[in-house]
């Protein structure tokens, strides 16, 4: 696969996550505002956990398969903390928000947190995407190079 089509898939890959991560924010705030119950936000964002774990794993395997280790070692502490997120859920929880404890001990806030370091996280990934994949489209000359006998030719 070409380097332009991988940036390009991790360019479409990061932006659906930038959108995911503003519906969390949005859900969260209208947890916080009352507009929406606990029950009700946690069950809308605990489907979403699992796809943004493996949107996110994806891009970082293709990433490792095509060679590009500095954005891999970027990507790496946020893969560790989505696993770590996902398997830390104590056992009797619903899922990484539970509507039993998202008003304990802060989680509301800490979940906004996250949330907030993640939008920032892959709003600035995307633009790395966004420059690598410009670069990689101007690395190749479409054109082909030009002949000095054609010149020759062209010239009596």
């Amino acid at each position: 696969m070409s380097d332009t089509l991988m940036f390009a898939f991790c360019l479409f890959d990061t932006g659906a996550l930038l959108f995911l991560l503003v519906y969390y924010i949005i859900t969260l705030s209208d947890l916080e505002c009352d507009y929406l119950n606990a029950q009700q936000c946690c069950s809308n964002l605990n489907i979403w956990i699992l796809p943004r774990i493996i949107a996110h794993l994806i891009t970082v395997i293709l990433l490792s398969f095509t060679g590009h280790w500095w954005i891999v070692l970027t990507s790496l502490p946020v893969s560790l903390w989505l696993i770590y997120e996902w398997f830390s859920v104590p056992k009797g929880n619903m899922g990484v928000y539970d509507p039993t404890e998202i008003y304990n001990r802060g989680q509301l806030k800490r979940h906004m947190r996250d949330c907030m370091i993640g939008l920032g996280y892959y709003l600035i990934m995307f633009f790395v995407y966004l420059y690598c994949m410009i670069l990689s489209m101007l690395a190749g000359d479409p054109r082909q190079k030009e002949d000095p006998s054609m010149i020759n030719d062209l010239n009596p």
